[in-house]
């Protein structure tokens, strides 16, 4: 039941004691506020580390081929190993109920554009149309390759939205024709890729249309793929981490590469990659947990020490209560009111100053891996909740004593 005396108790208890009780509202203070800072920036490396994996598909497995290092079964190193159709169709056969998506690329490093009197260099790479899941592109205008476009070797080009730029400015480039290296082809797409300006200035055509149109014959550069996803984390990775292992030995054996040679063919697996940072964050973010809990724990400490010393210097006051009357549930409630409401107040302003901090710091803040720190609303009114029932068990230990006092050795106190 509320009543307006007991708080009047309150505030001239706190009148009484302003630094005893400003030191330790500043100590709880200060606590919540470095939590929620620390929370804050464990979100923005959080977001930060997501996006750097947002440019491709997070569980992509890449496989590249290099010259071989090692002398084995009686050849020399120094051999280029060349990827071919039939290495991207027999992994496709042999694992197709675990991968998801897929693409083989024969990709020309830059190959001159040419739209009228704008010309550029950009990267031109011959893929399937699941390319555009692999890279996480989406379209801005227009469409993506399609089965049609590789069955029939079409000369269609799907373009990134850096190179609308560079080259149309205003125009629209869907139905308009570019020149590579005197072939032309015809932009039917428009794209977009989380990775930024650098991603966007890649031309896509199909496979079928590259290996014929630039002299690849079966020839292929690399191999993407991504990993179907399973309900746990863990079991994804671990399949991924499998696949990766199996690809790698399956295209050393097929073009007899030492099982040691790790320059040869190199295999690029970003769900594992993935798990180490995705672990490191949550430690990151524990640790954070660690530091600000600890904080506030002292603080909490010093809500109870403040209330013992009210106790102690109020002893005659609750033996005279108890006198003539006073409940122990009573005695226990005043204490414990003032208990709480010092940290609530005190806890509440540490969470709108950690909030306000970041609400004003948080776009100053982006970069590659740290963006934008927040904490997110639910987390914050759930923590100083949490410090306020602290505050409470806090405020408890004085309050039982409190109640414990014996009226007779009350009165004798000095």
């Amino acid at each position: 039941m509320f009543s307006i005396e007991r708080w009047q108790e309150i505030f001239e208890t706190i009148g009484k004691n302003k630094l005893r009780t400003f030191l330790t509202c500043l100590s709880v203070t200060s606590g919540i506020f470095i939590l929620v800072i620390l929370l804050g920036f464990s979100s923005g490396i959080q977001k930060g580390v997501k996006t750097q994996f947002e440019q491709d598909a997070t569980n992509r497995i890449s496989i590249r081929t290099r010259v071989t290092t090692k002398s084995y079964k009686g050849l020399n190193p120094g051999r280029y190993i060349q990827l071919r159709n039939s290495d991207f169709e027999e992994i496709n056969n042999k694992y197709s109920n675990d991968l998801e998506y897929k693409t083989s690329i024969y990709n020309i490093w830059g190959s001159q554009i040419t739209y009228k009197g704008e010309s550029g260099n950009y990267r031109l790479e011959g893929v399937y149309p699941d390319q555009q899941f692999i890279e996480n592109a989406s379209l801005v205008s227009g469409r993506f390759l399609n089965k049609v476009d590789i069955e029939e070797s079409r000369k269609v080009a799907i373009i990134g939205n850096q190179i609308k730029k560079d080259l149309f400015k205003e125009d629209n480039p869907i139905g308009k024709t570019i020149s590579v290296y005197g072939v032309n082809f015809t932009i039917v797409g428009v794209y977009t890729d989380p990775g930024g300006e650098r991603e966007e200035t890649r031309v896509f055509i199909p496979i079928t249309t590259a290996q014929i149109a630039f002299n690849g014959g079966d020839k292929i550069r690399s191999l993407a793929y991504t990993v179907k996803m399973s309900e746990n984390f863990d079991d994804a990775v671990e399949l991924s981490d499998m696949l990766a292992q199996n690809f790698e030995a399956d295209i050393k054996t097929k073009h007899i590469v030492a099982p040691d040679d790790i320059g040869a063919v190199r295999v690029y697996n970003t769900l594992e990659e993935a798990k180490k940072i995705y672990t490191l964050i949550a430690t990151i973010r524990n640790v954070f947990w660690f530091i600000g809990i600890g904080t506030i724990i002292a603080g909490v400490v010093g809500v109870s020490n403040i209330m013992l010393i009210i106790v102690k210097e109020r002893t005659k006051e609750i033996g005279i209560r108890k006198a003539i009357g006073a409940l122990p549930s009573s005695i226990v409630g005043m204490i414990l009111q003032e208990a709480i409401f010092i940290t609530a107040v005190a806890g509440f302003v540490g969470l709108f100053a950690g909030v306000g901090l970041l609400q004003l710091v948080s776009p100053m803040v982006d970069n590659d891996f740290i963006k934008a720190p927040q904490v997110d609303f639910y987390t914050a009114i759930t923590t100083v909740f949490l410090l306020i029932f602290a505050g409470a068990i806090a405020g408890y230990i004085p309050a039982r004593r409190a109640a414990n006092i014996k009226p007779i050795e009350a009165l004798r106190e000095e």
